[in-house]
């Protein structure tokens, strides 16, 4: 008889489920639906789940990533972007009681950090950085062989530390934050707001230019495309080397759609952080590298906290 891992991974538009067996990171069946639909995200979801339970073996636990501020402890979301009336949900409970197997819950960033360290670009690293630059910034940190989550589970928000006072406005409500400079959504706005200006580029400001937009236009030669990824990869490596400071790993792995951008984002990353630490020692034997796990790394990353606690 097989046990199994069953992990969770939900989004705003999409939930996944995947099924492991214990030991494996191959899965045995994998499942997925817009999450916006007929009936309550929750009922979705726990149908999502029926669908790939195994009939050959136990589930020993259930692994969920879950986007927003998330109290892992407790197993409550107290706010979901773009999934309505999840305020304050207690999907732990709700999937124990439904389920009746335990239930480990995480938010999808910090668990995206774990997937990628036990199973993907980090394997075999002690002391790691993880940043996802995409529509948004998020992050996680692995110290000592462990996921740092703070008094409540909400440590570990890197894409919401001030790098530029009275900058743009953040979409949290705070001002001058990473993930309103340096996000895909940040990069398009900031190229849209230098067309409206007269800016001369090979974009066009009606439709708006989209991250993907500056990206390809970047490539193929594009001044205020080149500049616009250059300023946004400055600003995300001063970062960096405030969290060099702060938790002195020893790799930086970074996901996210913006990072296919190559050489004109990355370049730039790298001399700031050079530029901006206080000592070589931090950048001593580091490693910078591109995540490995894709779309997948939700799953992994609660296949991940799952497997570390039963």
């Amino acid at each position: 008889m097989t046990d199994y891992y069953l992990a969770i991974d939900i989004g705003g538009t999409r939930l996944r489920t995947a099924l492991f067996p214990a030991g494996s990171r191959e899965p045995v069946r994998h499942e997925r639906i817009s999450t916006r639909g007929a009936g309550s995200t929750l009922d979705r979801l726990c149908d999502l789940v029926s669908r790939v339970w195994p009939n050959d073996g136990p589930v020993r636990a259930i692994g969920a990533a879950a986007p927003g501020p998330i109290n892992p402890r407790t197993g409550v979301i107290y706010a979901a972007p773009n999934i309505p009336g999840w305020r304050n949900m207690p999907l732990k409970k709700e999937l124990e009681d439904h389920f009746h197997v335990p239930v480990e819950l995480g938010n999808d960033a910090n668990l995206a950090a774990l997937g990628e360290w036990r199973f993907g670009a980090g394997m075999g690293c002690h002391n790691l950085l993880y940043l996802t630059i995409s529509t948004g910034i998020g992050g996680g940190v692995i110290l000592d062989d462990s996921l740092v989550l703070g008094e409540h589970g909400l440590a570990g928000e890197l894409g919401h530390i001030t790098v530029l006072p009275d900058g743009p406005l953040c979409g949290c409500g705070q001002r001058g934050h990473l993930e309103a400079i340096a996000s895909g959504t940040a990069i398009a706005r900031w190229a849209a707001e230098q067309l409206a200006a007269g800016r001369q580029s090979s974009l066009t400001p009606d439709p708006a230019p989209t991250a993907k937009d500056v990206s390809r236009a970047a490539q193929a030669g594009d001044a205020l495309s080149i500049e616009a990824l250059s300023r946004a990869g400055h600003f995300l490596g001063v970062a960096l080397a405030d969290f060099l400071h702060a938790f002195n790993p020893s790799m930086i792995v970074l996901g996210g759609g913006v990072i296919s951008s190559g050489e004109v984002f990355l370049a730039p990353v790298r001399q700031a952080i050079y530029d901006h630490v206080m000592s070589p020692a931090y950048v001593q034997d580091l490693k910078i590298v591109k995540a490995s796990l894709g779309d997948d790394v939700g799953l992994f990353g609660a296949l991940a906290l799952a497997a570390s606690k039963y």
